[in-house]
């Protein structure tokens, strides 16, 4: 990551420009096809303040935010349940160094590894957490806290079919 940045914690008046963020990364999407993913409604601000009360949820910036990641811990690990990183400052190492983040967090509190839902075929998604730490898991492997988040996953309209489960171990970070 480039040092004009910095890694933060995620402030209560910042809300509604990470839901912007949101909504800026995901017009990538459009051009791969996935309009329905580039037009979905961003996170909900009630769950970005709770994530933010709780510590959960840290902003990378330059001056401004550029990207946040939120998380919750599932189980015995860090569930990250979103990672976005405006188009103009991606390629740049700002999302591996928000997981990076989560991932000292969750250490912190005793959890054993980060795990995500993501599209298995889209370059910034499953390939891009592969080559940084993260492996597919298999259905037969998924926790029920797992197969929970696939059912909220599907009752929002996603196509879980293209989706995968990816999980990092984690150790001494």
């Amino acid at each position: 990551m480039a040092p004009d940045y910095i890694i933060r914690p995620g402030l209560l008046e910042e809300t509604f420009v990470y839901q912007e963020i949101e909504r800026r990364a995901a017009q990538r999407f459009r051009a791969i096809g996935m309009a329905e993913i580039a037009d979905g409604r961003p996170t909900d601000a009630s769950d970005l303040v709770e994530r933010i009360r709780d510590g959960r949820l840290f902003v990378a910036a330059s001056g401004l935010p550029v990207g946040f990641a939120m998380y919750r811990q599932v189980d015995t690990a860090a569930y990250i349940e979103e990672l976005d990183v405006l188009p103009d400052h991606a390629g740049q190492g700002i999302g591996a160094a928000l997981i990076g983040r989560v991932a000292e967090a969750a250490v912190e509190a005793g959890l054993s590894s980060l795990f995500l839902s993501t599209f298995r075929d889209v370059p910034w998604n499953a390939p891009y957490y592969e080559r940084i730490g993260f492996r597919v898991l298999e259905e037969e492997a998924f926790s029920p806290a797992m197969r929970a988040i696939r059912s909220e996953h599907i009752a929002k309209g996603l196509d879980e079919s293209r989706r995968v489960f990816m999980r990092r171990r984690l150790g001494k970070v």
